[in-house]
């Protein structure tokens, strides 16, 4: 579960000390990343481990077959635990793919005593277990994006406030159950544990975003290999996700296809040569391309001019950037994220995307690679490594245990205990 960022008070009081251990799994179409972080005297993040290999059995963010997306998952846990000399007992997970869904709800309370305290707020969010989601659905955030008291809006952080009733405007972000059952599977069979779950843009957005874009607002695109996810934030808050079934593996597809290649050499061109800006120079510059099924002895392969491959990229990137578009203007300009557009995941690092977003979003467009964590390798300082960044970010600041906040509020309240457990379980 994670709480609204007004709560700082409340975050600096119960950040994990020095010592801890956490440890997050990016599970994407392409790759598989594990990183194990220790928490320092400091309170900031070090790196200790790093494991990541090539995805199998997993399509959009979720599982299409059980024992290779284990085996894939066991393996870049083994390699970071060997790294960081620690077993691990859980680790925290990104969400992504289609099937994860953003809702808003309002929801009203009275306060109990007057004055608002930690109890109203958990009582508000309880609420939400009666918002219906959809069928298969299954709560994964409850974010609190907005307060008010007694119908007076623009409230950001209500605690001690005096009121009678207590409105919440309620971001929350919902999973299908059977994708997050068939995911915790393949983890379980490591033996492992889940902290909890965390949409993939938002985590790159803790990594990758700064305060000041946070609060005047900015929009995250994750360019993944199977997906393409936003995160809108605004006034500190994330306030919307999404996710287009379109992807990296996409672009590396319609290249095979084109050039009639093989998926392995496709993906070789794209990374070293790929691009969607053409130069006066492409027609000119030739590119050797192996014909599907010959050996890539250099003696059967094709000559074509890198200004086919520009063709070939483009107008996927295009009809990803229209849907991204079209999504942006169906939730209205005022939680349009700004003016500012910050790119993460692998093929956001396509050469001229920065600028094709840029013109076709009508938003600055900058990349955005993990900060503010050290011990990160040369190799995982990148845009493609943000959401593992992130979901250690979100361990270590965002993610709060609502239990322990209610038992410390009131030991004596059952029902506020309960209440905790619910949150526990289930957001």
């Amino acid at each position: 579960m994670s709480l609204s960022a007004s709560f700082s008070g409340i975050r600096r009081a119960r950040q994990c000390p020095p010592g801890t251990v956490l440890a997050a799994l990016d599970i994407g179409s392409t790759k598989i990343v594990c990183f194990i972080a220790k928490v320092e005297e400091t309170g900031n993040l070090r790196i200790i481990g790093i494991g990541h290999t090539a995805a199998a059995g997993i399509r959009a963010g979720t599982v299409t077959e059980m024992e290779a997306a284990a085996r894939t998952i066991s393996h870049a846990l083994q390699h970071a635990e060997q790294m960081a000399g620690v077993t691990l007992d859980s680790v925290l997970v990104n969400l992504s793919g289609s099937h994860a869904q953003s809702h808003t709800a309002d929801v009203e309370v009275p306060v109990a005593s007057g004055k608002v305290q930690e109890e109203d707020v958990f009582r508000a969010i309880l609420r939400t277990q009666s918002i219906d989601v959809g069928h298969d659905q299954q709560m994964v955030h409850a974010m609190p994006v907005s307060f008010s008291l007694d119908g007076q809006r623009g409230i950001h952080d209500p605690l001690e406030m005096h009121g009678d009733i207590l409105g919440v405007q309620m971001h929350l972000v919902t999973g299908s159950t059977t994708a997050l059952r068939n995911l915790s599977s393949c983890i379980a069979r490591s033996h492992l544990d889940i902290d909890g779950f965390c949409i993939a843009p938002y985590a790159s957005g803790l990594a990758s975003l700064t305060d000041d874009e946070m609060g005047l607002g900015v929009t995250l695109i994750d360019f993944g290999g199977g997906t393409t996810s936003i995160a809108v934030f605004q006034d500190g808050h994330v306030v919307y996700t999404d996710s287009l079934p379109i992807g990296g593996q996409h672009i590396t597809n319609d290249i095979a296809r084109g050039l009639s290649t093989s998926i392995g050499h496709a993906e070789r061109m794209k990374v070293l040569y790929g691009g969607v800006l053409s130069t006066s120079g492409d027609d000119r510059e030739m590119l050797d391309v192996p014909l599907l099924g010959e050996e890539d002895d250099g003696y059967n392969a094709n000559q074509v001019p890198k200004s086919l491959l520009v063709g070939i990229i483009r107008p996927r990137v295009e009809e990803t950037l229209e849907l991204v578009r079209a999504r942006l203007e169906a939730i209205g300009i005022q939680r349009g994220g700004g003016r500012r557009i910050v790119m993460t995941g692998g093929a956001s690092q396509l050469t001229g995307l920065r600028d094709l977003a840029q013109a076709m979003l009508d938003k600055q467009t900058r990349l955005g690679r993990p900060t503010r964590m050290q011990g990160l390798a040369e190799a995982t300082v990148g845009p493609g490594f943000a959401t593992a960044a992130g979901l250690l970010r979100y361990g270590l600041d965002y993610r709060i245990d609502p239990v322990t906040l209610a038992s410390e509020t009131n030991p004596e309240n059952g029902w506020l205990r309960r209440a905790g457990v619910w949150l526990r379980d289930n957001l």
